[in-house]
């Protein structure tokens, strides 16, 4: 399964020696995150932009799950309708539902982070639905992968066939 990632994410504690166009990548994938309407449009625009020589015919289009419920609406209803309609994607989005509440992943502590690592509880997929399609996954910022990859392996339980992960940005690292 290919992963790829369109931007660097520079955590906002490294952004102060950043240039002027990485500040504002950063700053529109925030606002992308807290479901903007101006960000969501750059989101899919970029993303078109990206794969639109790939031919995405009968193939399902799917975020991985947000915190809840409101917030995986706020962010992903309008960026997946969208981003299906420039595509030509099916869009899978009513076809995940978030159930139960878990933690934000960077405020959640270690004890919380094992507890709440299985997802599976929080979540509905129509099984019916992705059983034997090609699926796309994306997420909106990868720091670790690991909520990606339990996502992924979740789709597969049920059938899909995943086929790309994309995300909007990954975490640029920084080592000393």
């Amino acid at each position: 399964m290919l992963r790829y990632a369109l931007f660097d994410y520079i955590p906002q504690r490294r952004l102060k020696r950043a240039s002027f166009e990485i500040m504002e990548t950063d700053r529109m994938i925030l606002a992308f995150k807290d479901g903007r309407k101006f960000a969501t449009a750059w989101a899919a625009k970029q993303v078109s932009k990206a794969f639109r020589e790939m031919n995405f015919d009968n193939t399902i289009f799917v975020c991985c799950p947000a915190s809840c419920q409101r917030t995986q609406v706020r962010r992903y209803r309008r960026f997946s309708n969208q981003l299906c309609g420039s595509l030509g994607m099916v869009n899978g989005f009513e076809h995940i539902k978030v159930v139960g509440k878990r933690a934000k992943k960077h405020i959640r502590s270690n004890a919380e982070t094992k507890k709440n690592n299985e997802i599976h509880n929080l979540l509905e997929i129509d099984c019916d639905f992705f059983r034997g399609k090609k699926v796309v996954v994306f997420d909106d910022i990868c720091t670790s992968g690991k909520s990606s990859e339990t996502f992924v392996r979740l789709l597969e339980e049920a059938g899909a066939i995943v086929k790309l992960t994309m995300f909007l940005a990954k975490t640029k690292t920084y080592r000393r």
